[in-house]
């Protein structure tokens, strides 16, 4: 089963030969490997590219190890890494002409000194550079740091209900809902039975991910960052602060922790990339709100597996895979707010604040999206399109709805579309 990832080779090939190291980051087991060394390889065979000056090495192979006179059992079980000196003489060896030639490395961490002979690459005009990275020592918040500057990010998602449906055998609708509670690990993707993918995520997210942040961040509480990330898990997008954690965490657990140190394991969550942070924007005072905010999963299967796959609300959930597909089309997303100042039956004037779901932003294009699971009537629609039609302005205010619809724009310029629509056809958002 080939997973086909187009959107990111495109993104490999237009920074083709632009000077800057391509980093390619993502949540581990998101594709990152497979994306480097079997898509974007293939293609520069493809496209005529001499095989002698592709120079794919993975520092986690025994085999390419083996190459420079490394042991992978003494890498794995020290504190070690693999010696860079070792490193370089076997990559001076491959380049015997001028020609260019193209580095693929992967798991590029566990190379002592890293930085340093990555930035001695890039006065090499002659190499095309390209590294990936595993979450627990190489997050894209390293990346400015790391390469002075000269790193070029490819953030790696989970697979895309597109992606996840092209090699599905059964319905959309069957699909959706095995992406619902499964997610979009490429793994999962090939799993035939729920207790696999039961099996996978659990043991993924406790022994792969958490594990990641504890060992980055030293941490000796390992409990409450677990226990953090049950409530977080529990309140996908609802809007959230440390201070309303910890007071959750008072009444429900009777247990203390700060908000300080909740504030700080948000952002290791964060920087794993586990979870995302939806900020709150003042729509028409065109400034951001520092608290509240929403809270996503990266891939909502792993969200599902930390609460042992109870709460499986669709209205949360379908909220969290737009906000996941609006990033991976590369939209800065937040959410919104409009205060409008109104007058009650009695006359009264006063400010009301309406929310808006989604703000994605992508260069010159904004667009408002709101997620319903039904419209069942007049009075649900105008409910819905109320907050956008406060706006008042002309960026197009779109609602998405479970249910299968025609997509059209009503009276007032606010568009319908279904979950099936936006999700499968790219071009979604320019009905």
């Amino acid at each position: 089963m080939e997973i086909r990832r187009d959107a990111y080779l495109e993104k490999l090939k237009i920074r083709m030969h632009n000077g800057f190291i391509k980093v390619i980051t993502g949540i581990r087991r998101s594709g990152k490997s497979y994306l480097l060394n079997k898509i974007f390889y293939q293609w520069l065979l493809s496209s005529g590219i001499d095989k002698q000056h592709i120079i794919k090495f993975a520092f986690d192979s025994s085999d390419d190890l083996e190459l420079i006179g490394e042991n992978s059992f003494d890498i794995d079980f020290t504190e070690r890494n693999v010696d860079p000196q070792k490193f370089t003489s076997y990559i001076k060896s491959r380049i015997t002409d001028n020609g260019r030639y193209y580095l693929l490395l992967d798991e590029i961490q566990k190379l002592g000194a890293f930085e340093t002979v990555l930035n001695g690459y890039l006065r090499k005009e002659n190499l095309d550079v390209y590294v990936t990275g595993s979450n627990s020592k190489f997050l894209s918040s390293d990346i400015l740091t790391e390469f002075e500057g000269r790193g070029d990010e490819i953030h790696v998602f989970p697979l895309t209900f597109s992606e996840f449906f092209s090699v599905f055998s059964g319905t959309k609708e069957e699909a959706f809902e095995n992406y619902m509670i499964y997610g979009g690990l490429p793994a999962v993707a090939s799993m035939v039975t729920n207790e696999q993918k039961n099996s996978y995520l659990t043991t993924q997210l406790n022994n792969v991910y958490l594990k990641d942040i504890i060992v980055r961040n030293n941490l000796r509480r390992e409990k409450e960052l677990e226990e953090l990330l049950d409530v977080l898990a529990s309140g996908i997008s609802c809007l959230t602060n440390p201070k309303k954690i910890e007071n959750s965490f008072l009444s429900i657990k009777n247990k203390k922790i700060s908000d300080n140190t909740i504030d700080k394991y948000i952002d290791y969550l964060t920087e794993a990339f586990i979870i995302s942070k939806a900020n709150r924007y003042d729509v028409k005072g065109r400034h951001y709100i520092g608290s509240p905010y929403k809270i996503y999963f990266e891939d909502i299967g792993l969200r599902n597996a930390r609460i042992g796959f109870r709460q499986i609300e669709e209205t949360h959930i379908i909220e969290n895979i737009i906000y996941n597909e609006l990033r991976s089309r590369g939209f800065n997303v937040d959410t919104g707010t409009v205060e409008s100042r109104e007058t009650d039956e009695n006359g009264k004037s006063g400010r009301k604040y309406y929310e808006i779901d989604f703000v994605a932003v992508s260069g010159s294009k904004k667009y408002y999206i709101q997620s319903a699971y039904d419209i069942p009537d007049r009075e649900k629609w105008e409910q819905e399109t109320k907050p956008l039609r406060k706006t008042r302005d002309s960026f197009k205010k779109i609602v998405i709805v479970k249910n299968p619809v025609v997509a059209r724009y009503d009276e007032s310029g606010c568009a319908i579309v279904g979950i099936y629509e936006f999700l499968l056809n790219k071009d979604s958002l320019e009905i």
